[in-house]
């Protein structure tokens, strides 16, 4: 399913995935749900690229879930709504590259749900945030409930999905929900500058660390085979000779492993 809803831009080693649909807030229809899974499932082996935003067009991240879609019914062996919901937000959650929100204006209900699904929140003063189901009656979804406990912590998730408050961004950051607060005249510059960062560091190094985090959270632990795993695709590559070569010679690193598509 092709909306033109979401569309992603590139620009050098950095993809940006645009929730395109402002007359709605960027509210995201059963389609775009599709859409986004197909997005963020192609540029998970994309070679090129190393560093993925996500964002909102026209002023605002994401309004939340379509309601209007909420009940649709749906022709016999076509998923549901909550099934592409969940789909797209594991695909974007899993990404094996760091991923950012980039939260302008609203961030309500599953537009929150994905800013939690990347790996770091920028917010700008415009931003106001919640989790809303409470609003609603609806049964939150089970995956999206774990990572806003990992996240926030259950007493503070438990806040929000309880009362289904909208926060500004200046609290956002106190709860730890995004990771800093720009200015809006700014926010553009900041992002900028930490794609352009990430961009630079050992791809290698931040998805085994996302991988190996992602155990900690659901285990405790990181289990043996995944250490295996990891051991094995570093010794299979160059990134360390290359840090280390960088380091003795005074120069900035070169690093070319390039992710799961390498493997």
């Amino acid at each position: 399913m092709q909306t033109n809803e979401i569309r992603v831009a590139r620009q050098g080693s950095v993809a940006t995935i645009w929730l395109d649909r402002p007359a709605k807030r960027n509210a995201m229809s059963y389609g775009m749900w599709v859409d986004l899974e197909e997005a963020a499932t192609q540029l998970a082996t994309d070679p090129d690229v190393r560093v993925v935003v996500l964002r909102g067009a026209g002023g605002h991240f994401c309004a939340g879930a379509d309601i209007t879609e909420l009940r649709a019914e749906r022709e016999a062996g076509e998923r549901s709504f909550s099934d592409v919901n969940g789909a797209a937000e594991t695909a974007l959650a899993m990404l094996p590259k760091p991923t950012i929100a980039y939260i302008e204006g609203d961030c309500i209900g599953g537009g929150c749900a994905m800013a939690i699904d990347c790996d770091l929140r920028i917010a700008t003063t415009t931003a106001r945030l919640g989790i809303t189901p409470a609003k609603l009656g609806v049964v939150y979804p089970s995956a999206s409930i774990e990572r806003a406990t990992y996240l926030l912590g259950p007493a503070v998730a438990k806040r929000l999905l309880f009362t289904g408050d909208l926060i500004d961004a200046t609290e956002a950051l106190r709860i730890g929900l995004v990771n800093e607060v720009v200015d809006a005249d700014g926010g553009e510059h900041r992002l900028a500058s930490l794609t352009t960062e990430l961009g630079e560091r050992s791809l290698l190094t931040q998805a085994s660390t996302k991988a190996m985090v992602a155990e900690v959270m659901a285990r405790g632990h990181v289990p043996p085979a995944v250490v295996e795993h990891w051991n094995a695709v570093a010794a299979g590559a160059s990134e360390l000779a290359e840090g280390i070569a960088a380091f003795s010679e005074r120069r900035p690193a070169r690093f070319g492993w390039t992710g799961p598509s390498a493997d």
